[in-house]
C-alpha cells in the first residue's frame, strides 16, 4: 500500500531478505522503492523501529539538510538503531545525504553529529567558476586501492551517474574510498568498508547503470 509517499508492508509480510528503505522524511523514496522492486526484491519504506530492526538490508536515501535528517531520525527513535544495525554487519547502502550521515561532522551543520562510522568529514564545495549545487551527469572512477567491490560489478570506469549535491565527503582513510569524481576538485563519490556501501550520486535516477548498481547491492 502506498499513501502520501510512503509504502508499507504489513508486519506479517516481513520475511528473510527483507530490504527496508528508511523513511527520514527526506529523499526520493518512491523512486528508490520502485527501482528496488524492479529487481524482483521485496522492499518497504518505513521509519518504524520494529521494521528496521528486522531488516536484512538497509537503504538510507536522503535529499536535503544534514541537521534536519539527523534530527528526524532521532525524533523517530531510529538513529541509534540504524547505527547498531550497521555495526552488527547488516548490509547498508547510503544514497546522497545517506552517505554523508555516515560521517560525524558536516560543514552544513556545525554541532550536529552524524553516525560517525566512517572517519572524515563532509565539506562544502567552494568553487568560484562552477555552479553549486553540482547537479547532473558526471563520471565515477575506481580508487586503485579499492577496485574490486561487488557493488560495481559490471560497471566500467568513467561510467556516468546522476548527481545533485552541494556538499561532498572527504574520508580520512583512502582505502575507504570506492570511487572518485571530479567537479572543480576530486571528491569521494562512493565509499565501501565491510558491510557498508554508500554513494553520493543517485542510482535511482541513473537509468540502466543505476539499476545495475542497486541490483548488485541487493544480490550481496
Amino acid at each position: 500500500m502506498t499513501r502520501a509517499g510512503k509504502a508499507y508492508l504489513p508486519q506479517k509480510e516481513l520475511s528473510i531478505n527483507m530490504v527496508v528503505i528508511v523513511n527520514c522524511g527526506m529523499g526520493n523514496l518512491r523512486s528508490v522503492h520502485k527501482a528496488v522492486l524492479s529487481s524482483g526484491t521485496k522492499a518497504l519504506i518505513s521509519g518504524n523501529y520494529k521494521a528496521i530492526n528486522k531488516a536484512d538490508k538497509i537503504i538510507l536515501p536522503g535529499v536535503g539538510h544534514f541537521a534536519k535528517a539527523a534530527k528526524e531520525l532521532k525524533r523517530r527513535g531510529i538513529f541509534s538503531l540504524i547505527k547498531e544495525k550497521i555495526e552488527s554487519k547488516t548490509p547498508f547502502l547510503g544514497i546522497c545525504l545517506g552517505m554523508q550521515l555516515l560521517f560525524k561532522h558536516s560543514e552544513e551543520a556545525p554541532g550536529i553529529e552524524g553516525f560517525g562510522i566512517i572517519k572524515g568529514k563532509v565539506k562544502k564545495f567552494s568553487l568560484s567558476r562552477l555552479t553549486i549545487p553540482h547537479m547532473g551527469w558526471n563520471t565515477i572512477s575506481r580508487n586503485a586501492k579499492n577496485r574490486y567491490s561487488s557493488l560495481l560489478k559490471g560497471i566500467k570506469d568513467d561510467s556516468f551517474f546522476y548527481f545533485a549535491h552541494s556538499y561532498y565527503c572527504k574520508p580520512q582513510e583512502e582505502n575507504t574510498i570506492l570511487t572518485t569524481t571530479h567537479y572543480g576538485t576530486e571528491f569521494a563519490s562512493s565509499v565501501h568498508r565491510d558491510n557498508i556501501w554508500a554513494v553520493q550520486f543517485h542510482p535511482e535516477k541513473s537509468q540502466k547503470l543505476g539499476l545495475k548498481l542497486l541490483n548488485n547491492f541487493l544480490s550481496l
